[in-house]
């Protein structure tokens, strides 16, 4: 095993993904870039090579709703990495928002498979790899809508409670196992995800509607010193943005207020 940590990024042909990616290759990591888009992960990579050279790290076309396929490039990426794994960033995932009456059965079921089904599929064939790398660590991407449920996102609020579930039962059940588990939950986050509609029958774009709710829109920079202080530190959760850290207060010492304030308000993701 080569002394030089390596982390496998999923959803890093862009956004958080990417920007995890250029701070942890910064700092020295070999990093493994996984997605479904092919052209943005050669961005991705080309970002990465020209600051740390052409042995920044591999690329993996990856659907992570494909179980055998995460077998197949971890497999690849440990190889490459001198058999490491220090990090798993689950990051991949889809936004989806709207009235649930008013989703289609197809795009709910693919931010199901995506958004839940992708981090199980990754803890399962990283397990081993994990195990076999002194103080390695699980990172999922939850979000804020994992707080509290949110109106008008109800499936992907669905979807990010169940990262958080996920981080938290494997926090216990892989401790034994010298796995540290941890999630990120971010808020409105500056990614190309905000310029997608919510769901196929709106005509706005995510952005549009954070901006008409009043929400703030956080830098995909501080999402990737977030995910750098939860590999390295003790916090189970790790919230980023004022959005998240205003949700999380209020869930906890004022769920009344929070639970009237989302009966009367919150379409940032509606429809």
């Amino acid at each position: 095993m080569t002394d030089r940590k390596a982390i496998f990024i999923t959803g890093a042909a862009s956004g958080i993904g990417r920007a995890v990616a250029r701070l942890f290759s910064a700092r020295g990591w070999f990093v493994g870039l996984a997605d479904v888009n092919e052209a943005g992960l050669a961005e991705t990579a080309g970002l990465l090579a020209r600051h740390a050279g052409v042995n920044s790290g591999t690329i993996h076309k990856l659907d992570v709703r494909d179980r055998a396929a995460w077998d197949v490039a971890l497999a690849d990426f440990t190889e490459a990495s001198g058999g490491r794994l220090d990090v798993l960033f689950n990051n991949a995932g889809i936004p989806i928002g709207g009235k649930i009456i008013d989703l289609g059965t197809e795009e709910i079921e693919k931010v199901l498979d995506i958004n839940l089904k992708g981090v199980i599929f990754g803890a399962q064939a990283a397990h081993k790899y994990l195990k076999a790398t002194p103080g390695s660590c699980l990172l999922n991407t939850a979000s804020a809508a994992g707080i509290y449920g949110t109106p008008g996102a109800s499936i992907y609020s669905a979807t990010k409670f169940g990262v958080r579930a996920i981080t938290e039962s494997l926090d216990g059940e892989w401790d034994e196992d010298g796995i540290c588990v941890r999630d990120l939950m971010p808020g409105f986050i500056d990614t190309p995800l905000l310029e997608q509609a919510p769901n196929r029958a709106s005509n706005e774009d995510i952005r549009g509607r954070v901006i008409e709710a009043g929400l703030e829109i956080t830098p995909v920079i501080a999402v990737a010193e977030a995910a750098w202080a939860a590999v390295h530190g003790e916090k189970l959760h790790t919230t980023v943005g004022k959005t998240a850290d205003r949700l999380a207060f209020a869930s906890r010492w004022m769920p009344g207020r929070l639970r009237k304030q989302t009966r009367t308000g919150g379409r940032a993701l509606g429809g």
